[in-house]
């Protein structure tokens, strides 16, 4: 535990563990370093360890003494986070550790994001493996790769594998509440190629930067109505148009399908002389755009800066792009009939790439239908074929159906009644976890998730509660007591 930030936190075990999490890099499809360490960590201590094809750590405890005719018991996590950060930030996720700071009782990732997602729940599955005076069953922990990619190493996992039969995914993020089924998904990839042409004569070229917003998860977060920075920019640029005229050079924006845009650049051409004017016609388009997101997303900001360029973008091409992303849809389709308060499909336009010669953009989808997100996907992938735009449907994944019945849920109630004195809340989340995935390769899997209070998952500024990862504990510790 090198960051003092972390002395004094309880249980100490746990907070070691996070605190090697942060200062180790993990994005996804790069979480090798870290695998091979846990690996060996785990060989160290007489512990059963084995990597899958898929690149997942698996590592067995054996049960303890007078514990071994009790249930095998499965403990899931991601190693992997996303790695986002504001703008000014010269972090580097490949080498740079992350830094946090305690402010009232939360640890905040204040330029980047945290990693709470999913490192506590990693954290605390490692202290379970390495506590000698824990009362359990055969224990199995699964730590999958490339979650917040795809879910790559949850695809990858082989049916047989895994012993246990009951599982306890550590992957949500408010204390209290037991997750019973998750949304699936599936993402929609979108590439043009194009032509260039030269830079107009007689036109200067300048930068229009949007930012400020909240940004966060694409799925938890979607039914707040938080700005999509790319959305927002398109819709400045075609207002724009209808000014002076424009010729695009680059547009990008996000750094991740399942978070929500934050930011997005535009490189464009106008007319010489109307560059200067740009400043205050963009002011009173900020000050029209914060009156809509008032009260939900109040920091959006934009800037116009000089710029250069010797080419632009063809403008059928132009026309093609912006028109297309303007349409596109995003935030909610629609709230679940079957769960009250609970989004049911959503689509998130998450990142965005284009430059004269072409470019690319991304949609994540999600529904707890699986044919909701199919459908949602199709009039995406229709829509960009109208102006002969490849757009491919990849990575779908099934979501996980709520089994009311589950006795592993009920054994989880009654121990949180017990040792905290209040009822728990049952609950659907709209994000994808890897129970569903894991549920259908092993029929008849007992699940059920939770976690401490997270917030801000995906976005700088990220934070867990620290009281609430003590009590995660105390509640992992007692349920794996009480299992027979």
């Amino acid at each position: 535990m090198t960051n003092s930030v972390f002395l004094g936190l309880q249980p100490a075990t746990v907070w070691a563990h996070f605190a090697t999490l942060c200062a180790t890099p993990r994005a996804s499809k790069v979480e090798a370093g870290l695998r091979d360490f846990l690996l060996q960590w785990a060989l160290a201590r007489g512990l059963a360890a084995v990597v899958d094809a898929a690149g997942n750590l698996i590592i067995r405890k054996a049960a303890s003494a007078g514990c071994e005719g009790r249930p095998g018991v499965v403990l899931q996590a991601h190693l992997d986070m996303v790695c986002q950060k504001n703008a000014d930030s010269c972090h580097d996720f490949s080498r740079d550790p992350v830094v946090p700071v305690l402010r009232d009782g939360w640890l905040v990732a204040e330029e980047t994001t945290l990693g709470a997602d999913n490192g506590i729940g990693v954290a605390l599955i490692l202290a379970a493996l390495e506590d000698e005076n824990l009362v359990h069953g055969p224990l199995e922990a699964l730590l999958t790769v490339d979650e917040e990619a795809g879910m790559g190493g949850a695809r990858g996992l082989e049916s047989g594998v895994l012993q246990g039969r009951l599982m306890l995914n550590l992957d949500t993020e408010e204390w209290g509440e037991f997750y019973l089924g998750c949304a699936g998904g599936l993402d929609v990839n979108v590439e043009r190629g194009s032509v260039a042409e030269p830079l107009p004569a007689g036109f200067e070229v300048v930068r229009i930067a949007l930012r400020g917003l909240r940004g966060g998860h694409s799925g938890v977060d979607i039914h707040e109505e938080r700005g999509n920075a790319i959305k927002l920019l398109v819709r400045v640029l075609r207002e724009l148009e209808g000014v002076t005229p424009v010729r695009l050079v680059d547009l990008v924006g996000g750094s991740a399908r399942n978070a929500l845009p934050r930011e997005a650049v535009a490189t464009l051409a106008v007319p010489g002389g109307r560059g200067g004017r740009l400043a205050s016609w963009l002011a009173g388009m900020e000050a029209s755009l914060r009156g809509e997101l008032r009260g939900i997303d109040e920091g959006l900001s934009l800037a116009v800066s000089v710029a250069d360029a010797e080419e632009v973008m063809a403008e059928a091409e132009q026309e093609i792009w912006l028109g297309s992303l303007h349409a596109a849809p995003h935030g909610v389709r629609r709230m679940s009939r079957q769960v009250p308060g609970v989004v049911e499909t959503s689509n998130n336009l998450g990142m965005v790439d284009v430059h004269p010669n072409g470019g690319s953009c991304n949609f994540m989808v999600r529904s707890l239908i699986g044919s909701g997100s199919l459908a949602l996907a199709d009039e995406i992938v229709s829509l960009w074929a109208l102006s002969g735009t490849h757009a491919e449907k990849s990575g779908f994944y099934p979501g996980w159906a709520p089994n009311p019945d589950s006795a592993l849920l009920k054994l989880c109630q009654s121990v949180y009644l017990r040792d905290f004195a209040v009822e728990s809340k049952v609950q659907v989340i709209h994000a994808g976890l890897e129970c569903g995935i894991i549920g259908d390769k092993y029929p008849g899997m007992d699940i059920v998730s939770f976690g401490p209070t997270i917030r801000g998952a995906h976005a700088p500024g990220e934070r867990v509660e620290v009281a609430s990862v003590e009590r995660c504990w105390r509640l992992l510790t007692a349920i794996l007591a009480e299992l027979r």
